[in-house]
């Protein structure tokens, strides 16, 4: 994967990963990609056309299209977004569509820094399998509910904290079901779980096993 160092940060919705992997691009000087984002925007981009995000048609019309330039980040953190998002992220062509983004992002980091950081679902198994440093964040479903309703909540949502709960097992189940690239650690994945980690305790975590991992 040209020069580059890669760190794939895989796990659940609110595992804790999204902040943990934008911590570690920071620390180590590399550019970050939150992969997500990616399938998010492709859904709401659907919706936003009044189509259904499980139409393969008009999501893999939407995923070629993507341009990470224009990607509305308040908007592609709405709940409808992330269900979306695991509908789009289900059909096997648009997981296709957005590969070689990805590869290539992880290949040639912007602003010609050293390494990326990738965080999602399958970056250790599926886009960067050769990565050097993997990690597989993960936390109980009712802590990751509870944080995902804070933050929710913060932004004026007024979804319930026991919807969120059954919203965020549901995604669970999709995710590692799904055909394509189903959610599950690589086999050479560290497990990090942040369940009783404060964040900078769980930072800590992820430095000494990166660290190790790249020698």
């Amino acid at each position: 994967m040209s020069g580059s160092i890669v760190i794939a940060v895989d796990g659940p919705a609110a595992s804790g990963k999204g902040t943990l992997a934008r911590r570690l691009a920071a620390h180590y000087g590399f550019a970050y990609l939150d992969t997500g984002s990616l399938y998010r925007a492709v859904g709401h981009a659907v919706r936003q056309a009044g189509g259904d995000p499980s139409d393969e048609a008009a999501a893999v019309a939407a995923a070629r299209t993507l341009d990470l330039s224009r990607i509305d980040d308040k908007a592609i953190r709405t709940p409808e977004a992330g269900e979306a998002a695991s509908l789009v992220a289900a059909i096997p062509s648009v997981r296709a569509a957005i590969l070689d983004l990805q590869r290539g992002f992880a290949a040639n980091p912007p602003g010609g820094v050293p390494g990326a950081v990738l965080d999602g679902r399958d970056i250790g198994t599926v886009i960067c399998p050769g990565a050097p440093a993997k990690l597989f964040v993960i936390a109980r479903p009712e802590i990751r509910a509870h944080r995902r309703w804070l933050e929710l909540n913060n932004s004026g949502s007024g979804v319930s904290e026991a919807q969120v709960l059954e919203d965020i097992k549901e995604r669970d189940r999709r995710d590692a079901e799904r055909a394509a690239s189903p959610m599950k650690p690589a086999d050479d994945a560290h497990l990090l779980d942040t369940s009783d980690l404060s964040i900078e305790a769980a930072f800590g975590a992820a430095v000494a096993i990166i660290d190790k991992a790249l020698g």
